[in-house]
C-alpha cells in the first residue's frame, strides 16, 4: 500500500552550502576606515537551522555580539586581527521566528552591519500534500548539490520498530504514526517527542494536518482527530476494518478508505459520517485525492473510482487488471495511478477515459508524484521511473536494490523514494543521476517529505 509498509522517518535540513552576498550596514569608527560587510551561509532557512553568520571591515580583535530582530541573541565572539570573523549559531524555532522577512545585527561597540534572512513558511499537510496529492513542494534549501551530501541528524524516534507512515510536517511540528500503536508529534528539528497518542492497533496511516487537528486512521478500524498542540482526541468513527489509507481534508470533510471496502467521508469537526461508497471488495487501502468537487480513489477491486465528493455518487469508474493500492494524483486534468497489474494509468479526470498506460516490470503500489510534465513512480521491480506526463514515455529509471513501494516526491530538481534496500533516494529529477542514499534500519515503505529544509521518512533524519 502507498506510503505504509516498512521504514522509517527521515529529516533532512540543508546545511548552509552556498554564501549568499547580502548587502550590509555601513561601518562607524574603524580604525582602517573600511566598511563593514556581513554576509549569511544562507539567504532563506527554517527555523531551527545553522547559520553561518560572516564579516568583515570590523575593529580588529573586537567584541561582537549577533541578534536578529534586535531582540534575540544568536551569539558572540571575536573579530581577527584582520576584523574578519565567522560565527556558527543556531536560529530559534518556529515559537520565535515566525514565517517572512527578519534582520540579522551583527554590534561590535560602535560599529555594526545587518542582512536579511527569510524564514519560509512550509509545510507538508498530508500524505500528496494536499487535496490533489501531487507529492511536491517547494524547497529551496534542497538543490541537487545540497542533497549530495546528507549525513544523518537523528533517529530513529520509535527504535526497531517499523514506521510505515508517512510524516506530515506543519509549523516546525512531526506528525507521524507507528507500529507501536502511537501516533507521534516530534520537534521536527531536533526529533524530540513533543506528545503521543495511544491507539489500538498498528498506525500505517499517513496523518492529514487540517486547521489545528491531526486526522489519522489505525487498524484498530478508527479514524482519530486529534488536536495538533497537545494529543487530545477530538472525536473517533468506527469504521468495519482496519483504516491504513491516509486521510485527505478538503471543504471541511474528511475523505478515507478501509479495509471494509468502503471510502468514507466524514464531517471533518465532528466525525458525523456525511457518506460512504460501498467499493466490490473487503480492502480499500489507496488514499483519496480531490481535485474539482470530484474524489478519485483505487479499490482493492481493481477499479478506479471518481466519486462526486459532496454526496458519494459515482461518476465513473476505470478497471486495471489487478489490485490498486496506489494513490491517484490529480494533475492537469488527469488521473495518475498505479496498479498490481504492474502498469501505470493516466486517465482523463472528467471521463475516466484512459490516455496511456505504460508497464513496468512489477507491482505499481507507489503513488505518483507530478512535477514539471512528468510523474514518478516507483515499481516492484526495483525501479524508479520518470514518464512523460502527456505520452507516458519513459524519460529515465533508476535502479535501486529491491522493490519500491514507497512514493517519490518532488523538490527543487530532487526527487526522493525509499525502498526496500534500507535507502531513501535523492536523484536528479531531471536526468535519473544519483546523488545520495541514506542507510536506515528497515525497508523503507515511509515516503519521503520534503520541508523546509528538511527531508522527513519514517523515523531518522538526515542533513548537513
Amino acid at each position: 500500500m502507498p506510503g505504509v509498509r516498512g521504514a522509517v522517518l527521515l529529516i533532512v535540513p540543508v546545511a548552509a552550502l552556498l554564501a549568499v552576498a547580502v548587502p550590509a550596514g555601513p561601518a562607524s569608527g574603524s580604525a582602517s576606515g573600511a566598511q563593514v560587510k556581513i554576509s549569511l551561509s544562507q539567504s532563506i532557512c527554517a527555523p531551527g537551522s545553522k547559520l553561518v553568520i560572516s564579516g568583515s571591515g570590523f575593529a580588529p580583535d573586537g567584541a561582537m555580539t549577533a541578534s536578529i530582530d534586535n531582540r534575540t541573541t544568536l551569539g558572540s565572539g571575536h573579530a581577527s586581527s584582520a576584523g574578519t570573523f565567522s560565527l556558527p549559531v543556531v536560529l530559534p524555532g518556529a515559537a520565535v521566528l515566525t514565517p517572512g522577512v527578519h534582520v540579522v545585527r551583527v554590534v561590535a561597540g560602535r560599529q555594526g552591519g545587518s542582512a536579511s534572512l527569510t524564514i519560509a513558511a512550509g509545510g507538508w499537510v498530508s500524505f500528496g500534500n494536499g487535496p490533489a496529492g501531487d507529492r511536491t513542494n517547494a524547497n529551496p534549501w534542497i538543490g541537487t548539490a545540497q542533497a549530495k551530501k546528507l549525513v544523518k541528524r537523528w533517529g530513529p524516534v520509535t527504535g526497531k520498530l517499523l514506521v510505515n507512515s508517512t510524516p506530515s510536517v506543519v509549523q516546525g511540528v512531526d506528525y507521524v504514526g507507528s507500529f507501536d500503536f502511537n501516533v507521534y508529534a516530534l520537534n521536527a528539528v531536533t526529533g524530540v517527542k513533543l506528545w503521543s497518542f495511544p491507539t489500538g492497533s498498528l498506525v500505517e496511516s499517513s496523518p492529514a494536518v487540517s486547521g489545528g487537528v491531526v486526522y489519522v486512521g489505525s487498524d484498530d478500524d478508527h479514524v482519530y482527530a486529534l488536536n495538533a498542540a497537545n494529543g487530545a482526541e477530538l472525536w473517533s468513527y468506527a469504521a468495519k476494518g482496519f483504516v491504513t489509507s491516509s486521510p485527505v481534508v478538503n471543504n471541511g470533510v474528511v475523505y478515507v478508505g478501509a479495509k471494509d471496502g468502503n471510502v468514507y467521508a466524514l464531517n471533518a469537526a465532528t466525525g458525523a459520517l456525511i457518506w460512504k461508497f460501498a467499493t466490490h471488495s473487503r480492502s480499500s487501502e489507496s488514499s483519496a485525492a480531490v481535485a474539482n468537487g470530484v474524489v478519485y480513489v483505487g479499490s482493492s477491486d481493481g477499479h478506479v473510482y471518481a466519486l462526486k465528493a459532496s454526496s458519494g455518487t459515482k461518476l465513473w469508474a476505470f478497471s486495471t487488471g489487478a489490485a490498486v493500492s496506489s494513490s491517484p494524483a490529480v494533475s492537469g486534468g488527469v488521473v495518475y495511478v498505479g496498479s498490481d497489474d504492474q502498469s501505470v494509468y493516466a486517465l482523463n479526470a472528467a471521463s475516466g477515459a484512459k490516455r496511456w498506460s505504460f508497464r513496468t516490470g512489477g507491482l505499481v503500489e507507489s503513488s505518483p508524484a507530478v512535477a514539471n510534465g512528468l510523474v514518478y513512480v516507483g515499481s516492484f521491480d526495483n525501479r524508479l521511473y520518470a514518464l512523460n506526463a502527456a505520452t507516458g514515455a519513459k524519460v529515465w529509471s533508476y535502479a535501486t536494490g529491491r522493490e519500491i513501494s514507497s512514493s517519490p516526491a518532488v523538490a527543487n530538481g530532487v526527487v526522493y523514494v525509499g525502498s526496500w534496500d534500507y535507502r531513501v533516494y535523492a536523484i536528479d529529477a531531471a536526468g535519473g543521476s544519483f546523488l545520495w542514499a541514506g542507510l536506515t534500519g528497515n525497508p523503507v515503505d515511509s515516503s519521503p517529505v520534503p520541508v523546509n529544509g528538511m527531508v522527513y521518512v519514517g523515523s531518522y533524519a538526515f542533513g548537513m
